[in-house]
């Protein structure tokens, strides 16, 4: 079973986000009050805890999740092997689909100068908002 970690926005795009209880994704808009927000195909980032753990050489003092900047951090899923266009229900009511497996990591990234690499490039997933509401931690998450 897939399960939501924490969700995670920032006010500024390229740093650590802050880690919030419960979120509000708005259709084909991204979560509410998060500066990756828009009417673009990355609305929502997703990055697996699996991932996080294969990372080689970080630093690992106050690893926490939203470090590499993902709006939700997930367990029991490999997101980076399910295919462009999967959509997946987060909770009862987000339906959310996958638009993009990794991304060119900028030379000024604040994650790569904070832990020593970013694995956004490489296992980082990324999502438009097909249907809104509230996603939890601990909210299940299905491959529809």
């Amino acid at each position: 079973m897939a399960t939501v970690l924490s969700i995670n926005i920032s006010e500024k795009k390229g740093t650590p986000k802050t880690k919030i209880p419960a979120g509000v994704l708005i259709e084909d808009f991204g979560f509410e009050g998060d500066a990756h927000a828009g009417k673009w195909h990355r609305q929502v980032s997703l990055l697996a805890k699996e991932s996080i753990a294969k990372a080689e050489g970080m630093r690992t003092d106050g690893l926490c999740h939203g470090l590499f900047a993902e709006n939700i951090t997930t367990e029991g899923i490999t997101l980076h092997t399910l295919p462009v266009g999967t959509r997946l229900q987060i909770g009862d009511e987000a339906v959310i689909e996958i638009s993009q497996i990794g991304k060119e990591c900028h030379d000024g990234c604040a994650i790569r100068q904070l832990v020593g690499q970013c694995i956004m490039p490489r296992e980082g997933v990324f999502a438009r908002v097909i249907t809104g509401g509230t996603v939890k931690e601990g909210d299940d998450i299905r491959v529809l």
